[in-house]
């Protein structure tokens, strides 16, 4: 449709803007993104906040409702201190996965911004978030906001009756196993987190039950040689070997009183429900950068933005996807923002404006003609792990300028092991994509046994890839808070995973009543 000369159906003229302007931006957004790009979404919730508040935010891991620590003040107070000085910038926006969506958009944002926040989280991340299989097969988006409600009043009435100090000694030590707080592979359906509160008491009863049984029912020591089938009922009655060491905790752990039980629980159900977000962050953001480009640009094409306002936009999203090369002092890693993006952007050229190339990687899409519905199917079915092996393309290896070396501790220098050929390419994607593996990133460290008969001694096991060792002072801290939640010793072997030989030994005591009420 053509405009005639004078007509304009800007949605804002200038900087400045009010809650039409808002709902304008919104409207105009949401026709093009469910209309167009046919996005599926949750419900929309857009929340307008100060920077006070969104410092706030950021300091409680962007979650509303959140319980109190003191470690939220820190980061509020070193985030305030950085963004005063000049030294770091606030995001634009914080979007919340619920069910409604949650965007938070800062009141400072241009009419411009916020049209582009809007797009990018409320639409982006949403649809992103609502598709994905592992948002939908890990987190309760329609019951995390009740649930962070009933954990905030739950920690509150804690520490009324039994101290802020025991309360803060308590999620000291589960916030320091917070990432050892999950279950890596699926179990069951999600955990209905709305029914948590009217379930409390019920369950709690019920495993006070079942743990009590454990200790009254300890398998007596024996004279003669060790009884296998004992050591194998223990070790199945307990679930071991058990990954989820706060599962564990919560489950088992005979000195903790029910309440502490329930804290830990808390802790271990907001880990989980982040769990999926470390796994994604390339594709999320990725997806949510194209969303935001894709409407931006339609939007102006349909005359709804003006070439001021598209200028600052185009200045607001190269930097957002800028790369520096690995010789610039801004360079920090691969920008997710910029590789999510450009390869959300080659796979839709793929399907509509392909080369030889294209279609001898990509077979199955290349010239398929339906970029949007390619793009969806893959939102929904990968993670970065698996999006980087599947479409990382030779053209953007290139465009990135991407090679393998090899880093070899026991020869003198590195060597170049992959370079811009076919069989270089595939190693070049293979070993980018590793990087975002999670059991490559995250350490393996499991609890294999307990020693019931005896001095009731935890023993776990981290099985150490290529021999790499845990870093030893952050196992100390970190073990003691072990040892003070489980209540007696516990030892950490580190196995050399392909000989099974004891690399090294850390051990722990608990620090006396440290978790009591009253100490």
């Amino acid at each position: 449709m053509s405009m005639e000369a004078g007509d304009s159906r800007a949605l804002f003229q200038g900087a400045d803007w009010e809650f039409g302007t808002i709902q304008r931006a919104y409207d105009a957004v949401e026709r093009v993104a469910l209309g167009e790009l046919g996005l599926n979404v949750y419900m929309n919730q857009i929340e307008v906040i100060s920077t006070e508040q969104m410092l706030d935010a950021y300091s409680s891991i962007g979650m509303p409702l959140f319980y109190k620590h003191w470690s939220f003040g820190k980061q509020f107070a070193r985030n305030e201190a950085l963004y005063r000085a000049g030294m770091q910038g606030l995001a634009y926006e914080i979007v919340i996965n619920s069910n409604p969506c949650i965007s938070y958009i800062m009141e400072e944002n241009t009419a411009t911004m916020q049209t582009l926040v809007i797009a990018h989280a409320a639409f982006g991340h949403n649809h992103f978030f609502k598709n994905n299989y592992l948002f939908r097969q890990w987190t309760d988006a329609n019951g995390i906001l009740e649930y962070l409600d009933f954990a905030k009043s739950y920690v509150a009435s804690c520490e009324e009756r039994y101290g802020e100090l025991a309360v803060e000694h308590l999620l000291d030590a589960a916030h320091a196993l917070m990432n050892h707080g999950v279950h890596r592979y699926p179990r069951k359906r999600p955990a209905d987190l709305a029914s948590e509160e009217r379930r409390e008491r019920e369950r709690r009863q019920h495993e006070e039950r079942i743990y009590n049984d454990l200790w009254r029912t300890l398998p007596a020591k024996s004279a003669g040689r060790e009884d296998n089938s004992v050591d194998e009922r223990r070790r199945a009655l307990l679930q071991l070997p058990q990954e989820n060491i706060l599962y564990f905790l919560e489950k088992t752990a005979p000195r903790l009183q029910p309440w502490q039980r329930e804290i830990l629980r808390i802790v271990r159900q907001i880990a989980q429900y982040f769990y999926p977000q470390s796994q994604t962050k390339l594709m999320n953001e990725g997806c949510a950068t194209f969303t935001h480009y894709r409407i931006m640009n339609r939007l102006h094409e349909q005359g709804y933005l003006g070439d001021g306002a598209m200028m600052e936009f185009l200045h607001s999203h190269t930097n957002v996807v800028f790369q520096p090369t690995f010789d610039d002092r801004r360079y920090s890693g691969i920008n997710p923002y910029a590789l999510g993006f450009a390869m959300m952007q080659d796979i839709a050229r793929t399907c509509t404006n392909p080369d030889d190339e294209d279609r001898a990687w990509f077979p199955d899409i290349a010239g398929n003609g339906d970029a949007m519905g390619t793009l969806r199917d893959i939102w929904t079915d990968y993670r970065d792990e698996s999006f980087i092996l599947q479409f990382l393309s030779p053209r953007l290896i290139r465009h990135f300028r991407l090679f393998g070396v090899v880093d070899d501790v026991n020869q003198p220098t590195m060597r170049v092991d992959a370079i811009h050929d076919e069989r270089g390419y595939r190693r070049i994607r293979q070993a980018l994509a590793r990087q975002y593996d999670v059991a490559w990133l995250a350490p393996d460290i499991q609890i294999v046994d307990v020693n019931l008969a005896g001095d009731r001694r935890l023993i776990l096991h981290h099985r150490a890839l290529n021999r790499v060792l845990l870093e030893e002072n952050d196992v100390r801290l970190v073990l003691q808070h072990l040892a003070d939640l489980w209540g007696y010793d516990v030892l950490l072997k580190e196995i050399d995973p392909a000989s099974d030989a004891v690399l090294k030994e850390h051990a722990a005591s608990p620090r006396g009543n440290l978790l009591r009420p009253g100490n």
